[in-house]
C-alpha cells in the first residue's frame, strides 16, 4: 500500500510559476514510477509528467512539455512538479500517482491504483 499527499497549489497569474509536490509513504520499494495528472471542471483526468522514482526518465505530455519539471532529487525528497509559464488552461486540479506501470499504460489514470487527494492550481488571466 501507498500514501500519496500533494502540497504546493494556489493562485498564480498567467506567466507565472508555482511548485507542486507529492510525498509518497508505505511500500516504496514496489514503486517504481510516480505521475502527475490534472483535471479541469468538466473535463476528464489528463496525463501530465511521470518520473521514476529513483528520478530518472521525465516524460511529460506535449501540452506542458518545456514549461514543467517533473524531478525528485533525493531519496529523502519528494516528486515535485515545477510548473512555469503557467496558462489559464493549465487550471485545475493536479493529483499525483504512482504505481508498477509502463508504456501506453501511463498516460490513461485508469491504470493507476494509487492517487493524492488532490491539489488546486488557479490561473488568472
Amino acid at each position: 500500500q501507498l500514501h500519496l499527499v500533494e502540497s504546493g497549489g494556489g493562485l498564480v497569474q498567467a506567466g507565472g510559476s508555482l511548485g507542486l509536490a507529492c510525498e509518497v509513504s508505505g511500500r516504496t520499494d514496489s514503486v517504481p514510477l510516480v505521475g502527475w495528472f490534472r483535471q479541469a471542471p468538466g473535463k476528464e483526468r489528463e496525463y501530465v509528467a511521470s518520473i521514476t522514482w529513483r528520478g530518472a526518465t521525465p516524460y511529460y505530455a506535449d501540452s506542458v512539455k518545456g514549461r514543467f519539471t517533473i524531478s525528485r532529487d533525493s531519496a529523502d525528497k519528494p516528486v515535485t512538479l515545477q510548473m512555469n509559464s503557467l496558462k489559464p488552461e493549465d487550471a485545475a486540479v493536479y493529483y499525483c500517482a504512482a504505481d508498477v506501470i509502463s508504456g501506453t499504460a501511463v498516460a490513461r489514470p485508469g491504470n493507476w491504483r494509487y492517487w493524492g487527494q488532490g491539489t488546486q492550481v488557479t490561473v488568472s488571466s
